[in-house]
C-alpha cells in the first residue's frame, strides 16, 4: 500500500474577497509541481462565494467537472441550455467534451455558498457535451459509503466519462465502515468534509485528504461524527 497525505493547511489558497477557494492540487495561481493531481483527479478546489456573486460565462472542454454543494444554494446556466440551483445534498456532472460555456453563481444575496468543485481528465476526447444532476437523501448517506458517481450511464448516481466512482458517508463515532476497491489498478482519494477518521494508519481531520493506492480494501474508522468524500479513480493518465 501507498498513501500520500495532504493535510488542510498544506493546499493552495486564494481569497479574491468574493470568492475564498482552497485547491488540494495545482489551479490558476497556486503551482505546486508535487501537487498536479492524483491520478486522473485533476482539481478539487473548496470555494465559497459571497452572496451575489460567482463565477461568469467561462468555457471548458475535454474534462470531467463535479460539483458538490455543501451549504447554500448555487445557480448554474450553461450553453447546452441548462439551468438549475443546485443545493446542499446535490451533485452535479457536467462533460465538457467538444466544448461548452457555462457560469456559476450564489443564488442567494444574503448567504454565502459553499461548494467542491472537482475535475476528472476523461478516458475519451471530444465526446458530446452532457449535464446530469441528482439530489441524494441523507438517510441513504448514514454509515455506509453510499456511491454517487460511476462510469455507467443507468447506475446509481451521476455518471462520467471515466473509471471513476465516487462515494459519501457520514459515520457515527467509533463506526467501522469497510471500502473495496473497484479496479485493481485505481486509487482512492479520501476528503474529510467533517470531522475526523482513522484510515491506513493516518488520522485525518476536516479537510485533509489522503491518496492510497495499490490496495484493494480499506477499513475507515470514525474517530467523531464524521463526513466523508471517497474518490475512486485511474492511476495512469489517459
Amino acid at each position: 500500500m501507498k498513501t500520500i497525505l495532504h493535510k488542510a493547511d498544506t493546499r493552495g489558497h486564494a481569497n479574491h474577497g468574493w470568492l475564498n477557494s482552497f485547491h488540494s492540487f495545482s489551479f490558476a495561481n497556486y503551482y505546486n509541481p508535487d501537487r498536479m493531481n492524483f491520478g486522473v483527479l485533476r482539481v478539487l478546489n473548496d470555494d465559497t462565494v459571497a452572496a451575489g456573486q460567482g463565477f461568469g460565462v467561462h468555457p471548458h472542454n475535454n474534462m470531467e467537472i463535479v460539483s458538490i454543494p455543501l451549504e447554500g444554494d448555487l445557480e448554474h446556466r450553461d450553453s447546452m441550455g441548462n439551468k438549475a440551483v443546485i443545493k446542499s445534498g446535490d451533485v452535479q456532472v457536467m462533460s465538457a467534451g467538444t466544448g461548452i460555456t457555462h457560469s456559476e453563481y450564489n443564488y442567494s444575496a444574503e448567504k454565502p455558498v459553499k461548494f467542491l468543485q472537482i475535475w476528472l481528465l476523461p478516458e475519451r476526447q471530444n465526446v458530446s457535451p452532457r449535464y446530469d444532476q441528482i439530489t441524494l437523501n441523507e438517510e441513504q448517506l448514514q454509515n455506509t459509503f453510499y456511491q454517487v458517481l460511476s462510469p455507467h450511464e443507468g447506475d446509481q448516481g451521476v455518471w462520467v466519462h471515466q473509471r471513476a466512482w465516487f462515494h459519501i458517508g457520514h459515520l457515527q463515532k467509533d463506526v467501522a465502515q469497510a471500502y473495496a476497491f473497484k479496479e485493481e489498478a485505481n486509487g482512492l482519494y479520501v476528503f474529510v468534509l467533517e470531522g475526523s477518521v482513522e484510515v491506513a494508519g493516518h488520522a485525518l481531520g476536516r479537510r485533509d485528504g489522503l491518496g492510497i493506492w495499490e490496495t484493494a480494501e480499506l477499513t475507515f474508522k470514525a474517530l467523531e461524527n464524521t463526513k466523508l468524500l471517497l474518490m475512486e479513480v485511474p492511476m495512469q493518465l489517459p
